[in-house]
């Protein structure tokens, strides 16, 4: 039905779909297989050993504690090990002093709920932090706060399922995000390279569009996708961290550059789209839309900008930049040597080409 095997793929949205390409492809539905199957074997493994070896009566902190657990990356396993480890304790803290000072169950549920809510708003307990009040009020009405046995044996289950989900998720394909990067690259040189190709089609034109509404959705797009890569190179640089599979092609390490660059292109490309309005809108200042022939070196050189921007997505890819400069040493001359052109017209070119020698010198030193 389909062209080829990738679009089948990426049109079957049913659940066999789905798991099809978790066990073919890399990637999100992969990870989500592996990490649901992961906390299936920390939640049995913790239950086990609560029941079985320990013998612990009501164990069910422990498996609870060990799906929790198993969390986006190690490093986020290992801290919330700690806050979850911390702020169940503090929780049989409260329901114990609760339990011996307040006779009356519910006035001892609301005061440990209250002190609970409060006390896990420290940002140290970070999301953690819930688990204080409700550790606290399950203590409280199952009723034994007042049997230190059963609070050290909660606060056991939850530490024993905590450490099991941490050494599961440590130990077994720990996550990485590299795919993430490498994708995140790949959208933001094409979404870059796209906006260059519109500014050098809009400079190309003998009059500029009084209307822009296109351009500064397709620039709001892009910025999108800015964010998301950013977003993207923090969760790959946190799921490296601690990791016993960083160094690995999949870690995203190698494409980590690339993207980088193209993150500092933005604040160029941006500016270049506000010189394109400034001058589309010359009637309220003293820029004037550049000559043909300026305008026609200029679109040359945002199309061959939008080639190399494409280019450094491909990990290992030449950035070629001779065209480029050579069309910015041409620029570059008549604004200072082209006195015919006019004052205006040469701060309308001036404008537009100070933020493209920009764009070419960060490709240069990328």
């Amino acid at each position: 039905m389909f062209g080829n095997p990738s679009d089948a793929e990426r049109h079957d949205r049913t659940p066999l779909g789905w798991f099809a390409r978790a066990l073919r492809v890399p990637g999100r539905e992969r990870r989500i297989l592996v990490q649901s199957a992961k906390a299936t074997l920390a939640a049995t493994a913790a239950w086990l050993l609560a029941t079985v070896v320990l013998r612990l009566p009501q164990p069910f902190l422990a498996p609870y504690a060990a799906i929790f657990l198993v969390e986006a990356t190690v490093y986020r396993s290992l801290r919330g090990w700690l806050q979850q480890v911390g702020s169940v304790a503090t929780g049989v803290l409260l329901a114990a002093v609760a339990g011996q000072l307040i006779p009356w169950q519910v006035v001892a549920l609301g005061g440990v709920v209250f002190v609970g809510l409060l006390a896990g708003s420290w940002r140290r307990f970070g999301d953690s932090g819930v688990w204080v009040g409700v550790t606290g009020m399950l203590l409280i009405s199952y009723g034994t706060a007042r049997e230190p046995v059963l609070l050290g044996d909660r606060l056991l289950e939850t530490a024993i399922g905590a450490a099991i989900g941490v050494a599961v998720n440590t130990l077994i394909f720990p996550p990485l995000y590299g795919e993430r990067v490498a994708a995140a690259a790949d959208r933001l040189a094409t979404a870059l390279a796209a906006l260059l190709e519109s500014l050098s089609d809009l400079v190309r034109r003998d009059e500029p569009p009084e209307d822009l509404e296109d351009l500064l959705n397709q620039a709001q797009d892009t910025r999108s996708q800015v964010l998301a890569a950013e977003e993207a190179v923090g969760l790959t640089r946190e799921g490296r961290m601690l990791n016993l599979r960083r160094g690995r092609p999949a870690d995203g390490a190698h494409h980590e550059r690339p993207l980088r660059t193209l993150l500092g292109l933005w604040p160029a490309v941006s500016q270049l789209i506000t010189a394109v309005r400034t001058t589309a809108g010359r009637q309220e200042h003293p820029f004037e839309y550049p000559w043909p022939d300026a305008r026609e070196a200029l679109a040359d050189l945002m199309h061959r900008l939008a080639g190399a921007v494409q280019a450094v997505a491909v990990v290992g890819e030449p950035v070629a930049l001779d065209e480029c400069r050579a069309l910015l040493e041409k620029l570059e001359r008549r604004l200072v040597t082209a006195e015919e052109d006019g004052v205006p017209a040469r701060l309308g070119l001036g404008t537009m080409t100070l933020p493209a020698r920009h764009l070419v010198e960060m490709l240069r030193d990328r």
